[in-house]
């Protein structure tokens, strides 16, 4: 299968002036753009975990093969200090042969990375850098292509790649639980680029920009913050992958340690609670920013919002 990455590109060079441009989100020192890439279908009993179907089922539904939709959204965060322009995880990307994009189905009808940055106004070879909460399949494959040789390519040629020191060990050296999360194909142009940068937790990119890491999940997920006078983003990727995991019990059945995840969910949680945080949503196909609530001592989703809600 040859991938659409291509496809994607020529039309991008071909109509790309031609095509509107959204407006960025005013976010302090910031501008803030989402970016869709695509939408996929996962197993919603491993999604949730221990809780019963009849009850995760009532806020996502599933389909027949017992999936349910999953977005995959970016954040691009264009700096007015310093002129970088981040992007947060890249999706799928469109790698997959025809078996694996059913077994998962991919949808890039619904949308696409490149499509996505096109549509503002921002080329490939434009992203500075690029920060990956994780190097599960789904957060970094769209970093990298095949061309029409069949030859893997760099999608960003331009860009610094940034990973927590602690969770590179964990992908290029994976427990067997966790190792067919992590395509060598994805990770090995990393490696060989010679522009990976790893970090160090609660790394400061620049001033309003800095990570909050978590372990339960994957060793070394890095959540950015950005922080504005006193509104602060942070992006949430898989601590709370969608708004129904906001409670503390639902917890994937993916993470390699739940209990883990239950601490830290639990901290920030109270955190999000009290600093009124918006939390941008990685994987929710209906829900893209949601600050959270306590009542009777059980966290929830109190607003549901988008991005230009926030500015």
């Amino acid at each position: 299968m040859r991938p659409a990455f291509f496809v994607y590109f020529s039309l991008y060079l071909l109509f790309g002036n031609m095509m509107h441009t959204i407006k960025p989100v005013e976010f302090g020192n910031f501008q803030l753009y989402t970016i869709e890439a695509g939408r996929f279908l996962l197993d919603g009993g491993a999604m949730f975990g221990v809780v019963p179907k009849t009850l995760w089922s009532r806020y996502i539904p599933a389909d027949d093969n017992n999936r349910i939709q999953m977005a995959m959204r970016s954040l691009l965060i264009k700096s007015k200090n310093t002129g970088k322009i981040y992007l947060v995880d890249t999706g799928s990307g469109d790698k997959f042969n025809a078996k694996m994009a059913e077994i998962y189905g991919l949808d890039y009808n619904h949308s696409h990375l490149l499509r996505s940055l096109e549509s503002v106004g921002v080329t490939p070879e434009g992203i500075t850098d690029i920060i990956f909460t994780h190097l599960h399949f789904d957060h970094c494959g769209g970093t990298t292509a095949y061309d029409n040789e069949g030859n893997l390519i760099e999608v960003f040629p331009n860009a610094n790649y940034h990973v927590n020191k602690r969770h590179w060990q964990t992908a290029t050296y994976p427990n067997e639980r966790e190792k067919a999360s992590f395509f060598p194909e994805n990770l090995d142009p990393i490696q060989n680029s010679g522009r990976l940068k790893l970090s160090e937790n609660q790394h400061t990119y620049e001033p309003g920009l800095s990570t909050v890491c978590v372990d339960g999940h994957t060793e070394g997920q890095q959540l950015p913050m950005i922080q504005a006078g006193n509104k602060t983003l942070v992006y949430a990727a898989d601590l709370i992958p969608t708004y129904a995991h906001i409670p503390l019990p639902w917890i994937m059945g993916y993470d390699m340690v739940p209990v883990q995840t239950l601490k830290e969910k639990e901290i920030f949680l109270e955190n999000a609670m009290a600093g009124n945080w918006y939390l941008f949503l990685e994987h929710d196909s209906a829900h893209e920013i949601v600050t959270v609530k306590k009542e009777n001592g059980k966290f929830s989703m109190k607003d549901s919002l988008s991005l230009a809600d926030i500015s």
